[in-house]
Formats: structure tokens, C-alpha cells, sequence
């Protein structure tokens, strides 16, 4: 199965849509918003092929979409490794990391994959841990699709990668994603020295919809008292739910993310209007102060560019230690195209060496 990654923003939801909030995956879609003007920057060559590459599979407009047509959708993920076929390269999983998945909780959808180098194995020492959140705009796409961001981490920086799935909407509703983060972080903690895991270097990752949850596990332990992160690195994250930030208007017709596609997240996963500001949601609106220091990727061409940059800014007043960057020319989804996008491969770079030097303290 075809699941698309898409991951995106329900904010900037409107009332009306969210008074009608859908409770089945058959559900009708919401009315598309009006349609932008507004033309999004050109993408770099090589991501546009990848974009290209996208359309030949001939997506359906999420937006016009049940979840259970969205979720068979090609996906990003599908198109760089359409390019990688392209240019000669396997699309096979790197041997150097093997798998498993184990359970963090009674319903099927929680479980974690667990990623570890196979150069470790007979080590004996103890490796770092990443809890990592895929994106999906907390309604479509899993682990299977955001296999490339966790595989490249556990080797680069010989770690145990900690891959969450959780509960999707609508079949479950908000809060229900951020519980599963918070219980399989704790799970996290009270497991990984048993798979060879040090939590004492212990970091938080994730994309978009993933991205909001390494930032909200990261306030959940604090809140909580349990092991903090030594690092947060969120990746395009959903942080503002406000509905006139630049890149809402900007790359409101963007691709594979476009701001029309946000309202639709938002009817699948909200039940009221108010629910949108939540500070689990709206994380520029949260208890940001005492979160350890923080790394935040965004793409030029995503309407949830402004998400990042105005969350960074605000853990910034908060006292907490960041860096953003936004890298130019590539879009929303991008991080994990290091092989055929070398925006990407440059961001993966950063990444790894923003958590290498976290571990190493």
C-alpha cells in the first residue's frame, strides 16, 4: 500500500469546517477553500525532479479526498525513489541498520520500529537514543513511509532509533496522537537500556506533524520530571496556528504541500475551533521555557515555513537555546531525499551534527 507523506498544519482551520469535523475515514471531504494566486518559488533542479516525479504517479489532490483514498495516494517518498531508480541507485533499506518493532501500548497502531546499527551489535557499549515522530498530518502515512529520516540517523550517529506509530485520526481524534508520543517516550525511557540505549543521551525528532511532537514530548517531560532530552531536532514542525503567516500565503500553492490541503487535516483531526490553540497544537503559545537546545529545519517552499521560524523566535524569548535554518530552493518533505536532493543532504548534515555534538556532552 501507497501511503502518502504529506505531512502538514490543520492550522488555520476555519470554524465552519471544523463544526462539520468528519468522524469516518469515508467521510466527504470539506468545501476547498478559495483558490491563491500567489506562485511559489522556484524549486532547485534537483528538486524539481523529485516534484516531477511526483506527478508522473499521477496523485489525486489530497484535499479532494477521503483519508482512506488519501492514504493510498503515492507519496513524496515514492517520487525520490523513482528518481534514485532513475539515476541507477538501490531503493533497497541500508543493511547497515536492522529493525523490530515492539509494542508500547494495547492497540495495534502503537508500536515503535526500533532502528539499530549492525556495527554496534557486538560493541557492549551503550549508544545514544532518538525517539523519532513521522509526520502525516496526524491522519495519513506511518513508519513504513518515513523510513529514510530514522535509517540515516541510527547510522550516521551510531544510534538506536526509536520510530513511533501511533493512532490516527479521525479514527482517533486530537489529543490522542500527542498521548501515544508522551507514552511511548516514557516507554522509551523505562526500556532502552534492555536494547543497549543510553538515556542519559536521549534526543527527540521528528517531521511536521512529528516535528510538533518532539517539541511536545519535550514539554511533557519536563512537566512530568521524567528524563529530559539532551536534544530536540523538529523538522518542518506544525507550531502556529495563526492563519496570516507568510508562507500560508507564499507556498499557498506549493507542492506536495499546499495551504488548501491544511484545512482538510484539520476537519479529519479537530472537533472544535478552539481545539486549534491548544499549545500542544499552537506551540508558539506554550510553556516554552526550560526546553534543552533545540535544532529546526524548515524548507523555503512550505507553507509551514512561517510555523518554524515563528516558533524559534518564540523559544528564543523563552530563554531556550536554538537554532533555525531554512534552506532554499526545496520543499516540504524534503529531509528525507539526501540521496537525489542535496538541499536535503546538506540539512541531513546539519542535523546529524547538531545531535553528534548534544551526545557528546
Amino acid at each position: 500500500m501507497k501511503l502518502v507523506i504529506l505531512a502538514v498544519a490543520m492550522v488555520g482551520v476555519s470554524g465552519a469546517a471544523i463544526a462539520q469535523s468528519a468522524p469516518s475515514t469515508n467521510a466527504a471531504p470539506p468545501p476547498t477553500p478559495p483558490a491563491v494566486s500567489t506562485m511559489p518559488a522556484a524549486a532547485a533542479a534537483d528538486m524539481q525532479a523529485v516534484l516531477d516525479a511526483h506527478m508522473a504517479l499521477q496523485p489525486k489532490p489530497i484535499e479532494t479526498l477521503t483519508p482512506v483514498m488519501a492514504r493510498l495516494q503515492p507519496s513524496a517518498a515514492d517520487a525520490a525513489k523513482a528518481v534514485m531508480r532513475k539515476q541507477g541507485q538501490s531503493t533497497a533499506p541500508d543493511p547497515a541498520v536492522t529493525t523490530m518493532d515492539m509494542p508500547y501500548g494495547a492497540d495495534p497502531m502503537q508500536f515503535a520500529r526500533i532502528y539499530k546499527p549492525v556495527a554496534a551489535a557486538n560493541s557492549g557499549a551503550a549508544l545514544p537514543v532518538i525517539v523519532y515522530y513521522h509526520g502525516g498530518g496526524w491522519v495519513i502515512a506511518d513508519v513504513n513511509t518515513y523510513d529514510a529520516a530514522p535509517r540515516l540517523l541510527a547510522k550516521q550517529l551510531n544510534a538506536i532509533v526509536v520510530s513511533v506509530e501511533y493512532r490516527h485520526a479521525p479514527e482517533f481524534k486530537f489529543p490522542a496522537q500527542h498521548d501515544d508520543a508522551f507514552a511511548a517516550y516514557d516507554w522509551t525511557v523505562q526500556n532502552a537500556a534492555s536494547w543497549g540505549g543510553d538515556v542519559t543521551r536521549l534526543a527527540v525528532a521528528g517531521e511536521s506533524a512529528g516535528g510538533n511532537l518532539a517539541v511536545a514530548t519535550a514539554i511533557h517531560a519536563r512537566d512530568t520530571k521524567i528524563a529530559m532530552p539532551v536534544h530536540i531536532l523538529s523538522v518542518y514542525p506544525i507550531a502556529n496556528s495563526s492563519m496570516t503567516l507568510p508562507s500560508r500565503i507564499d507556498s499557498a500553492n506549493a507542492k506536495p504541500l499546499n495551504t488548501a490541503m491544511l484545512n482538510w487535516f484539520g476537519y479529519y483531526y479537530a472537533t472544535s475551533k478552539a481545539e486549534m490553540m491548544d499549545p500542544r497544537l499552537n506551540l508558539v503559545g506554550a510553556d516554552l521555557r526550560g526546553l534543552p537546545p533545540t535544532t529546526i529545519i524548515n524548507a523555503q517552499i512550505d507553507p509551514l515555513r512561517s510555523d518554524g521560524e515563528t516558533l524559534a523566535e518564540a523559544m528564543k524569548s523563552a530563554g531556550d537555546r536554538v537554532e533555525q535554518r531554512t534552506f532554499p530552493g526545496v520543499t516540504h518533505e524534503f529531509f528525507g531525499m539526501g540521496k537525489v536532493v542535496r538541499g536535503a543532504y546538506d540539512a541531513n548534515d546539519y542535523a546529524i551534527a547538531r545531535l553528534k555534538a548534544a551526545f557528546a556532552k
